[in-house]
């Protein structure tokens, strides 16, 4: 039994992506709109996909900017990467918990109001060249 164990840690260690990652949980807005800028930015260098969202004038752009920036930040600090040798080799938003809430209408009745949230990841990856 343990040696199974062992055997499936080594397999998910030798599997693990070791790519520098940053995620954004509980961001409230649908995963739609942030997938919107997403897949704008994929495929980007860091530099360009900074510039393409500091120019969009998309609500999700801001929240997708401080992702970009905090995966940067930990590819130079943990990884010893420079910034300006990477690009978003993955981009994705996958959707979060949503709060229900209720509006009071009249003659007795409700409406629901559905307030969704997201989770923002982006993964980058180094040019080869």
């Amino acid at each position: 039994m343990a040696k199974r164990i062992r055997e499936k840690t080594a397999a998910l260690k030798a599997s693990k992506d070791t790519r520098p990652y940053a995620t954004a949980r509980y961001v409230r807005m649908g995963a739609t709109k942030a997938k919107r800028v997403l897949d704008m930015i994929k495929g980007l260098s860091y530099v360009e996909a900074c510039g393409v969202l500091l120019t969009t004038p998309a609500t999700s752009a801001m929240p997708v900017k401080k992702v970009l920036d905090s995966a940067a930040a930990n590819a130079e600090n943990n990884k010893g990467l420079n910034k300006d040798d990477l690009y978003v080799a993955e981009a994705y938003a996958n959707q979060g918990p949503s709060f229900k809430r209720v509006s009071f209408r009249g003659r007795g009745g409700v409406d629901k109001i559905i307030k969704r949230t997201c989770h923002i990841t982006i993964v980058l990856d180094v040019k080869t060249k």
